[in-house]
């Protein structure tokens, strides 16, 4: 039962937001590669068909914790300032399952010779179900022990990103709509509102080492300020070692291999600094990611770290 309890309350605080703590949206330690997700303006880049797909299971041996995957796919738009994207994402948190489906356009003005600034929108569906009856209660007569299924929520959201060949700096909101859940006239809460700032530079420290810091701030409206640092050493365009710290929550380290200049294969483990390290064994992430080029005669393809 007290398992049980604890994936009740976990539930209520992270994904429908009747908490203190109101984050909803699902976190990712490898946020540097799966830019898509949080920034629509990332659309279409660089000159690829870019495929990104990533495993997240957080709290590994906890009963209920958020186990989430996403999938993201974005290319420029031939002969076009233009980009579109598709993302998906597949969340689950106890005993309720979210799946998101968001198409993503973005359109670009150059800046200056190296640099361009991209305005992303991003619109799309989200799908809500919770199987609330399955779980145990203080109270046998509580009014949030009921279950939902079918709940459909459009969304719609905006990004700024600007990059050059060094660094990139985002600002953006993915939902900017705020809908509320209501089950037999019991008011479940609404979706809050996530506003995120990203940024990453590249730094040669010698031929063939490339250092990258990055960061993520999360704003979320009835929750602390999220702050991720990360920080990334490539060698030979082949292997990227790195480590990330979420304030407050948790360190990570990462582990990328750049098997070809298109294939490339990241892992990252969280080590959870929060009371909730007593139930569970950490928290694993798996990405894969490839990039379909666009033929060029005068380019020579590298990895992109960004």
């Amino acid at each position: 039962m007290r398992a049980k309890l604890f994936q009740f309350t976990i539930m209520i605080w992270v994904l429908l937001g009747v908490g203190v703590y109101a984050q909803q949206d699902p976190m990712f330690t490898q946020y540097m590669f799966n830019t898509l997700s949080v920034n629509s303006g990332y659309a279409g880049s660089y000159e690829a068909v870019s495929v990104v797909g990533l495993y997240r299971t957080q709290w590994v041996g906890l009963p209920g914790a958020p186990v989430t995957q996403t999938f993201t796919v974005h290319s420029p738009i031939p002969r076009k300032r233009a980009g579109l994207g598709l993302s998906l994402v597949n969340d689950v948190v106890g005993p309720v399952h979210q799946t998101q489906i968001f198409v993503d356009y973005s359109y670009a003005i150059q800046v200056n010779e190296s640099s361009k600034l991209r305005f992303g929108l991003k619109a799309g569906l989200g799908f809500y179900e919770g199987n609330l009856e399955d779980l145990s209660s203080v109270d046998p007569l509580d009014q949030l022990k009921v279950n939902f299924k079918g709940e459909i929520k459009p969304n719609i959201g905006v990004g700024l990103y600007y990059y050059g060949e060094r660094g990139y700096l985002g600002l953006s909101a993915p939902k900017l709509l705020t809908p509320r859940f209501t089950v037999n006239n019991v008011d479940f809460g609404q979706l809050k509102r996530h506003y995120f700032l990203i940024g990453g530079y590249l730094f040669d420290l010698s031929d063939r080492i490339v250092f990258k810091p990055s960061f993520l701030l999360k704003a979320v409206e009835g929750s602390p300020l999220s702050v991720d640092l990360s920080g990334m050493l490539f060698f030979y365009e082949r292997l990227g070692l790195g480590l990330s710290h979420r304030l407050g929550d948790s360190f990570s380290g990462l582990l990328h291999f750049y098997l070809t200049p298109s294939l490339r294969l990241g892992y990252a483990y969280d080590y959870t600094l929060t009371p909730l390290h007593d139930y569970g064994k950490g928290t694993h992430e798996l990405m894969l990611g490839y990039d379909f080029w666009y033929k060029s005669k005068d380019k020579i393809r590298s990895p992109r770290f960004f």
